[in-house]
């Protein structure tokens, strides 16, 4: 009996604790858009979030300012130097961006700060893309959209294919160019910096 007994308030005491457990207010999880910091849709960073989500606003100008700004260190260059290496640098991006393959558009590069691999958006220095087309690219299209024409007579083909080769020829003139003027003013570590960006070969 009094083992009934004992049995019996241990019993009570389990299932008041039981019942404690499941009485206490759960704090229910976030909601999609409001989630903790780096959670989905919460601080800085997640989507939705701070500078840097999906939602946050991006400047071309600012960005390649910093971009501009970061080379310059990079170089190690002070600013009697940078004045001069800076239109140089910009002249071989314009002339990689013109000699291109397949690239008509843009800003950039192909990559690092718009040099071959492209880094951030729009390749470094040159800016996100956007820009105006480019002659190689021109004639690239007009080539394409010749083809795209099955009717299209042999020579028309010829003649627009001989348009995009003139094209990427002169772009590599002007990209060899414009990379002399900027290795004629690097100095050896410079120099060795703007290959490793693909700036120079």
């Amino acid at each position: 009996m009094r083992r009934a007994r004992i049995g019996l308030v241990l019993g009570t005491m389990v299932l008041g604790t039981t019942g404690l457990a499941f009485g206490q207010e759960q704090t229910p999880p976030p909601a999609q858009g409001q989630g903790g910091p780096g959670g989905p849709g919460g601080g800085p960073g997640g989507p939705g979030g701070g500078p840097g989500g999906p939602g946050g606003n991006f400047d071309p100008a600012q960005f390649r300012q910093r971009m501009l700004e970061q080379m310059k260190t990079t170089l190690g260059a002070n600013d009697d130097e940078w004045k001069v290496l800076q239109p140089k640098i910009e002249k071989v991006q314009a002339a990689q961006r013109e000699a291109r393959v397949g690239g008509g558009r843009g800003f950039g590069g192909p990559g690092g700060f718009g040099g071959p691999g492209g880094g951030g958006p729009g390749g470094g220095p040159g800016g996100p893309g956007g820009g105006q087309p480019t002659a190689v690219g021109t004639a690239q299209q007009e080539l394409r959209d010749t083809l795209e024409n099955k009717s299209a007579a042999p020579e028309e083909v010829q003649k627009k294919l001989k348009a995009l080769r003139d094209a990427r020829d002169k772009a590599r003139g002007e990209l060899t160019k414009a990379q002399a003027d900027l290795k004629g003013v690097a100095s050896p570590r410079q120099e060795a910096v703007f290959v490793s960006m693909g700036l120079l070969e």
